[in-house]
């Protein structure tokens, strides 16, 4: 290469060089603040649950039941959510001179989450011509558990469910997945209805 092309190359480099400087200290840089993985959810579709228990509801298609324990006047089980790494857990009484205690100990489970929540609203839920009244607790904040709620007719049946993730709690990125389920769980309440003896 001769001497004069060196010469034209250098310049050509170190006006490229200032070039970028110049351009790069025009601009703020921020910090971006931290992502969640985008997460897609099924369409909303729903089967009927009919089992040999004295209710029957709508769960969505996209969980599994499981039996944990049933025996008596008395079953527990799960509604397992397999692609979100959780489950709904679900525990059915008969009522026999109990309900206050029962209810108690609906309330109780729900308010043990005071220490880490934000807040905890309370929906009530009343249908008199299925007989099913109950209250459903929104916990905000990083809890264990988001959504709780128990069922009654008041006199004969009572039912508590939970809604668990096996996570540690992020209130930010379990946020979308939660109000997914609980639209779920409001549909599992508004479509129960006890069997008839």
């Amino acid at each position: 290469m001769e001497n004069g092309q060196w010469t034209i190359l250098k310049k050509t480099f170190i006006a490229f060089i200032l070039l970028s400087i110049i351009i790069s200290c025009g601009r703020t840089v921020t910090p971006k603040p931290m992502a969640y993985y985008r997460i897609d959810f099924p369409e909303k579709k729903y089967q009927k649950y009919q089992g040999e228990y004295p209710f029957e509801f709508e769960y969505p298609v996209y969980t599994n039941i499981q039996i944990r324990k049933h025996g008596g006047d008395s079953c527990w089980f799960d509604i397992i959510l397999p692609r979100y790494n959780g489950q709904i857990h679900i525990t059915y009484r008969n009522i026999n001179a109990n309900r206050d205690a029962l209810l108690e100990d609906s309330r109780s489970l729900a308010y043990k989450h005071t220490v880490k929540a934000d807040a905890i609203h309370e929906m009530a839920y009343v249908n008199d011509t299925t007989k099913v009244y109950g209250i459903l607790y929104d916990i905000k904040g990083n809890t264990a558990s988001s959504v709780q709620f128990y069922i009654t007719d008041s006199s004969a049946h009572f039912m508590r469910g939970a809604l668990y993730f096996n996570v540690i709690p992020n209130k930010d990125s379990l946020a979308p997945v939660i109000e997914f389920f609980r639209k779920d769980i409001l549909h599992l309440i508004e479509t129960l209805h006890w069997k008839k003896k």
